[in-house]
């Protein structure tokens, strides 16, 4: 069975005091450091907040088997790290556990995950509720998959529900139907505690500029590579020009610190060049329907051969 097959993520979403967001990043990066060293650990990744649609700090991280995973959430060095963390948060963490090939907010263009608390007794009518919203979002415009995960006793007490979209306006669109507002009514009784938190992946506001008003949100993968592009040469140029012959050969700089300087300046430097070259690139990235196969490899084809390009240029550099 392969790794996508049985792999899990745990997704875990918290809502972070605004003056100490840079404290939470850093505490972030020091928590992967711990959970690097667990027996089963694949990935880390860590979404800060895109309001007003995404107010919370997602976290997800991967692992090989459920085992694993729990294994982690239990963990003493996890509880350690949590209570670190406790005066920077507001309110109550929403901590999920999800079969990594059903993991809509890891790859989404925007994500809606739900959490509801099932009163006791009332599991059977409440799966068969479910049934029935499944089937009525499935006619939603823009909906480009829906998760259920059912309560694992000793881990998780929610049922989880996972829909992704191409667009945040198709989401709320849906969120606030007529239709769907009077299938929360109808399961009002069978539930002790409902609530929904947003997820976006973490390039889509480099790329909104260059995407039709109205049209969803590029491919992750030609976000990716776009993002791929122009960060390669700013972080090469940058530690062949500036880092090396002056950060730390004329003012002599611990590497950490001349690390830091350099990736401050590159996310500065890309988050002005991803949106001009996206912008060139608008023929690719939302092309239209008829002939879009070939578009996609055309454009593949051009961002792959301009690596080779700066890999041949940068090389004899070297």
């Amino acid at each position: 069975m392969s790794d996508a097959a049985t792999s899990v993520s745990i997704v875990t979403q918290t809502c972070v005091r605004p003056d100490s967001a840079d404290a939470f990043a850093r505490w972030q990066g020091e928590t992967s450091t711990v959970i690097a060293s667990f027996e089963g650990f694949i990935e880390q990744r860590l979404m800060p907040p895109h309001p007003p649609l995404q107010v919370d700090w997602v976290i997800l991280q991967r692992f090989a088997s459920l085992e694993d995973a729990k294994r982690w959430l239990g963990s003493s060095e996890r509880q350690s790290r949590i209570e670190g963390a406790t005066p920077m948060l507001v309110g109550r963490d929403d901590v999920h556990i999800v079969r990594d090939d059903a993991s809509a907010a890891r790859t989404a263009p925007v994500s809606a995950v739900m959490s509801t608390r099932v009163k006791p007794g009332m599991e059977a009518e409440y799966l068969k509720w479910e049934q029935k919203v499944a089937a009525a979002q499935s006619k939603a415009v823009g909906l480009q998959g829906y998760r259920f995960e059912p309560a694992v006793p000793g881990v998780q007490e929610d049922f989880i529900a996972i829909l992704r979209f191409d667009s945040e306006t198709n989401l709320q669109a849906w969120l606030e139907s007529p239709q769907r507002i009077q299938l929360l009514d109808e399961v009002a009784p069978l539930t002790a505690e409902f609530h929904t938190r947003m997820a976006q992946s973490g390039f889509e506001q480099w790329f909104r500029d260059a995407t039709p008003e109205g049209a969803p949100a590029p491919a992750a993968w030609k976000m990716n590579m776009i993002v791929l592009l122009t960060l390669y040469p700013v972080v090469f140029l940058w530690g062949l020009l500036v880092g090396t012959p002056i950060l730390a050969g004329v003012f002599k700089l611990d590497f950490p610190v001349a690390l830091f300087i350099g990736n401050a300046f590159s996310v500065i430097l890309t988050s002005y060049l991803v949106p001009w070259t996206a912008n060139r690139l608008g023929w690719w990235l939302t092309p239209a329907k008829s002939g879009r196969t070939l578009v996609n490899l055309l454009g593949a084809g051009l961002l792959v051969a301009a690596y080779a390009i700066m890999i041949l240029l940068f090389w004899k550099v070297l």
